[in-house]
């Protein structure tokens, strides 16, 4: 099956749109007229051009306002059509896409406008060229796929076809399973796009937040379940318009339009009778464990600080590389690696942000599987030089140039501790952490979609609603993605401004991943207190926060004071109540947090958030303001 994508749906001049394309892997395009009629090329150089690439071109779109016109505005529609039947042919592609009219004066009836296209249809015959009819979602009369496939039905001319487009099936809430009753031969096209469910005016809503599949809340799979269902074998393709993609790196919207195809074929494939063909083969979705180990690089005084922020929590010196410099530091099922290499990946990675979350390993029930499924889709593989008595641990490049490692028991790489390390201390010291609730990673607005999108293609894991985040200074939009376990929970936190304490640490930072990493407890209470007798500071909560819960939450006068003493945050809701408090920030922003769970709370405590950033910015201090 041929995936494609339409030339509007990334940015940049023509020739640097198809750059992307073909880099992504796609096979072909739709060469949106727009982009055609702003290059400088003639038609036959950019058609030598598009297949110099290693591309084909799928479909010439759109053609406006054809059907329904009174006289002479007919005879008008068809000399259009002809001068850009001349135009296709030598473009190279035989394919156009017409959509229903919004013309102000065309004409309803489906037998008129059946007529023609039959009538379009033996134009189109005489070329070798076809016609495809879709139904805009806002179309003055025709405005659902039923109604354009009855028209093409009428039509009845083997050059006439239907275009289907699940931006404008869904958007309207049409059952997708109504494509079932369509044949396949006279599908000439599939166009995808998902889109956030948002109450507003349809064309607004297409022409501004159309995103990948995966991306948003339709149910895409469902509506290519349906085509599948017709016997359909052409080409599947993404129209995507959207203001965030516009101003994206267009190789990495790219990118992650190929990685979204390729995602979504799988999972129709998986049950679609009959199965799709020539679709790329690849395992299924990873089942996540948990989190295997989070690597800091770090180095010098940075790393003393670090270890020593690390002893107050209740963590454990307990190993160290046998060939590197990597402490290993443990408590419950956590493991922290301190990485002070002044060479190789993670010393470059110290020299880009300074003290960093360098590489994260995951617990997953096949580590070759989840990096074949990477691989396929169009993750960056990650290598570096094997010592002496050291594993092989497949892996992947996360957000920022990160690394993702993957560790199973099956194949023995869940050993790597008791192979690459050696025995540190017998220090029992221990503080109740049980294991890492969540990983915070902060990134540009614009990346959250792509985050999004790597993630749930991946892994088994869902999103959640994007909710925002008041900084005092701006706002921070936050989404959780999360197994249905919880054995991996991840924030991302999109920043559009540097005045934002997650803006902020980009900025100084130079765009590290991980901003903070948040650590389970089954007793928040006995935890707060052992960690203050191993001399851990907590970020300081104001007493407007603890005079506010009392009117917030029916709380016991106990449970208050020892909130309160122990600068722990508070948050409940139906399903059960959470609690948190923070360390003070370290190394330019970063910090801990720990929480306790209690019941089904599904959260992250989000009401607290503005109290805990501001709580946080009163303790760093603005640049260029001297030290009191």
């Amino acid at each position: 099956m041929k995936t494609s994508i339409a030339t509007v749906s990334i940015s940049g001049n023509l020739p640097a749109k198809l750059e992307a394309i073909a880099a992504a892997g796609f096979d072909g395009i739709e060469i949106f007229e727009q982009d055609f009629i702003a290059h400088d090329g003639n038609p036959r150089e950019v058609g030598d051009l598009i297949r110099s690439m290693g591309l084909e071109i799928t479909l010439f779109q759109p053609f406006r306002d054809f059907e329904g016109l009174p006289e002479p505005l007919r005879a008008k529609a068809f000399d259009r059509a002809e001068r850009k039947f001349d135009l296709m042919q030598e473009l190279g592609t035989d394919l156009v896409l017409v959509c229903s009219s919004c013309h102000p004066e065309a004409l309803g009836g489906i037998d008129r406008a059946a007529a023609d296209f039959h009538a379009l249809g033996e134009r189109a015959a005489k070329r070798d060229l076809r016609v495809g009819f879709e139904a805009l979602a806002w179309g003055r009369h025709v405005n659902d796929h039923r109604d354009a496939w009855e028209i093409v039905r009428r039509a009845d001319h083997e050059n006439v076809g239907l275009v289907l487009d699940s931006f404008h099936t869904l958007a309207r809430k049409i059952d997708p399973e109504t494509i079932r009753r369509i044949p396949g031969d006279k599908i000439f096209f599939v166009q995808l796009a998902d889109a956030p469910l948002i109450d507003m005016d349809l064309l607004y809503w297409s022409r501004h937040f159309r995103n990948m599949p995966f991306e948003g809340d339709l149910p895409i799979v469902d509506f290519m379940k349906a085509v599948m269902a017709t016997g359909y074998n052409g080409p599947i393709s993404l129209e995507i318009f959207n203001d965030q993609f516009r101003g994206g790196h267009p190789k990495t919207v790219a990118k992650d339009g190929y990685r979204s195809l390729v995602a979504l074929m799988d999972d129709v494939q998986r049950d679609a009778q009959p199965a799709p063909q020539n679709l790329v083969k690849m395992p299924e979705r990873s089942s996540v464990e948990g989190i295997e180990f989070v690597e800091f690089a770090t180095r010098g005084e940075d790393a003393q600080a670090l270890e020593s922020i690390l002893k107050t929590l209740g963590f454990q010196h307990s190993g160290n590389h046998i060939a590197k410099k990597l402490s290993l530091w443990t408590q419950g099922d956590i493991r922290i690696v301190i990485n002070r290499e002044t060479s190789g990946y993670a010393s470059s990675a110290y020299a880009m942000h300074g003290t960093t979350v360098c590489d994260i390993g995951i617990s997953v029930d096949s580590a070759a599987q989840t990096v074949s499924r990477a691989k396929s889709l169009g993750a960056d593989l990650f290598e570096q030089a094997i010592g002496p008595g050291e594993l092989s641990i497949p892996a992947i490049r996360g957000q920022s140039g990160s690394v993702l490692h993957f560790i199973d028991k099956s194949s023995g790489l869940s050993d790597v501790w008791s192979v690459e390390f050696a025995h540190a201390s017998d220090d029992k010291t221990d503080a109740g952490l049980e294991c890492i609730d969540h990983l915070a990673q902060t990134m540009s607005y614009d990346e959250m979609l792509s985050w999004s999108l790597f993630y749930t293609t991946l892994f088994q894991m869902q999103k959640s609603p994007m909710v925002d985040v008041v900084d005092p200074d701006g706002l921070v939009r936050s989404q959780a993605l999360e197994t249905g376990t919880g054995s991996l929970r991840i924030t991302l936190n999109g920043a559009e401004t540097h005045r934002t304490m997650a803006g902020n640490f980009l900025a100084d930072s130079f765009g590290a991943s991980v901003q903070h990493i948040a650590l389970s407890t089954r007793d928040i209470f006995a935890t707060a207190a052992a960690m203050a007798k191993l001399g851990f500071d907590p970020l300081p909560m104001s007493e407007n926060y603890y005079a506010d819960l009392v009117a917030r939450f029916d709380l016991p006068t106990d449970m208050l004071a020892a909130l309160k003493a122990g600068n722990i945050l508070y948050d409940e809701d139906a399903q059960g109540a959470f609690f948190q408090f923070y360390s003070k920030p370290y190394a330019g922003g970063m910090f801990f947090e720990i929480v306790e769970r209690r019941g089904n709370y599904n959260g992250y405590g989000a009401p607290n958030a503005p109290f805990r950033i501001a709580a946080q910015k009163r303790l760093m201090r603005p640049k260029g303001m001297p030290k009191l």
